[in-house]
């Protein structure tokens, strides 16, 4: 089957992109040298075919020239340690991954924001990067926010060492329910639903946020980009045998072949975008005096589903093209040092 139902669904929000989006491209494409995330040629030609310049000027629109730069660099950062997880030998060792999410969790907790980790030279590079994130990320935002973002963080880089990375050790392709709610922190979107305050320059209270209608519709938008995800890149992580994708697991416990599984979950995404298009007017209507911040927010929620399905649709980092192969072993694309030790 072709991919153009889920292009389709999605095709009723509209179709935007950040005027930004080349001075997004050059700077991701410096940030990665100096930060020494992306060094060898093999991994910077798999990095550039990526685009993840273009992907943060499509799912933040509206973001100035300085926050779609820093969007760019944390989908920089977040693929990459999301592929050292799932593809690099890191993500099968538990001890490993304990040291590195601990020098994480003290950049994100450090009063600093992490600046005098970041001059450190005996930390991995995916940590001393972080902390020219989050230098540049937290001074805009509030405590508030803070607080929930690093939770986010946690959640997203303890479930895929912990909960995927388990998996993999034991063999085990989990199930439908569990991986659902644990693919929301996995895939990292709950972080960059954070971001939309970041670049629209609000603070949700948490009584907005929290609250039933403003969760439901967090939550449909999160499954809605996750498993668009999932369809799109589901060719290349089984060729490297990744069972965490959903078309995949509804394939092994249904007992249906490929195209069948991956209808489903074509069908689930056009239910979970009804559903929250169905709650959203709900949430607006729950919280009138909060207008002001939950109209943006929720904008932005429908460009990160719009977003997000422009870019799958375009990007080559899930499927052969000229001299880059998305089927590549491992060994060609991930950089070494990027969990490691030294600089």
């Amino acid at each position: 089957m072709t991919l153009d139902p889920v292009q389709q669904i999605l095709d009723r929000f509209p179709y935007q992109v950040n005027p930004h989006v080349a001075q997004a491209r050059a700077h991701l494409t410096e940030w990665v040298r100096d930060t020494g995330l992306v060094l060898r040629d093999t991994a910077r030609a798999r990095f550039d075919h990526a685009d993840f310049g273009w992907f943060a000027a499509m799912v933040y629109p509206r973001a100035d020239a300085r926050h779609v730069e820093l969007t760019a660099d944390w989908f920089a950062w977040l693929f990459l340690v999301d592929d050292q997880l799932d593809d690099g030998a890191e993500g099968r060792d538990p001890q490993r991954l304990a040291e590195v999410m601990a020098a994480m969790r003290a950049v994100l907790t450090a009063a600093d924001h992490g600046a005098a980790l970041a001059r450190r030279r005996d930390v991995p590079r995916a940590v001393s990067s972080l902390a020219d994130l989050w230098q540049r990320t937290a001074p805009d935002a509030s405590p508030r926010w803070r607080q929930r973002f690093v939770q986010h963080l946690q959640e997203c880089l303890t479930t895929a060492a912990t909960w995927e990375a388990g998996n993999r050790l034991a063999g085990i392709v989990p199930d439908e329910a569990t991986y659902i709610a644990n693919r929301r922190h996995t895939g990292a979107i709950y972080v960059c639903m954070d971001l939309i305050e970041i670049v629209e320059r609000i603070d949700v209270p948490d009584v907005v946020h929290d609250s039933p209608p403003v969760r439901t519709a967090l939550d449909a938008a999160c499954n809605v980009v996750c498993w668009t995800n999932d369809v799109y890149s589901l060719d290349k992580e089984r060729s490297l045998g990744e069972v965490h994708n959903l078309a995949y697991i509804v394939q092994h416990h249904h007992g249906l072949d490929r195209d069948a599984a991956v209808d489903r979950v074509v069908r689930a995404i056009e239910a979970e975008t009804a559903l929250f298009l169905s709650v959203e007017a709900a949430a607006l209507a729950d919280h009138p005096r909060h207008a002001a911040v939950l109209v943006p927010y929720l904008a932005g929620m429908r460009s990160w589903m719009r977003g997000n399905v422009d870019w799958s649709a375009r990007t080559r980092r899930y499927r052969p093209t000229g001299s880059v192969d998305a089927t590549a072993p491992p060994a060609e694309y991930l950089e070494a040092a990027l969990l490691g030790s030294q600089h």
